[in-house]
């Protein structure tokens, strides 16, 4: 039989992702989670943990962003508790996401690369 594109387990990741974001911007009032993205969520494969992959634009307010994360992480999981109904309700571990910060470096290194190239005349 073939598989789908997506897997069960996909789409509750995703689920998951939607509503902590909804649930981070909207009713989370520690003053340490500023604006966050999440950029992803994967599940173990029985639910039992989770990792949700936040990314800022203040990275020196990266430990706190965490540490204001991880001191929620039981009011989110009880909020997210009452939006998902699945068998087992993932533990939260936030792990910030350098994935967006080591992109953006790239494109900086390929555009002062470019541009060092653009001066250096042809022979």
């Amino acid at each position: 039989m073939k598989k789908s594109g997506f897997q069960r387990s996909d789409r509750v990741a995703e689920q998951v992702r939607r509503d902590l974001a909804e649930l981070i911007r909207s009713e989370l009032k520690d003053p340490r989670v500023g604006m966050i993205s999440l950029t992803g969520v994967e599940l173990t494969p029985d639910y039992a943990h989770a990792k949700v992959y936040f990314t800022t634009l203040n990275a020196d307010q990266v430990p706190a962003i965490q540490q204001g994360l991880k001191r929620a992480s039981g009011f989110l999981r009880r909020e997210l508790g009452k939006r998902i109904h699945i068998h087992t309700l993932p533990e939260l571990h936030f792990i910030h996401d350098v994935s967006v910060a080591r992109g953006a470096d790239l494109t900086d290194l390929i555009n002062k690369a470019a541009a060092i190239s653009d001066q250096t005349p042809e022979e």
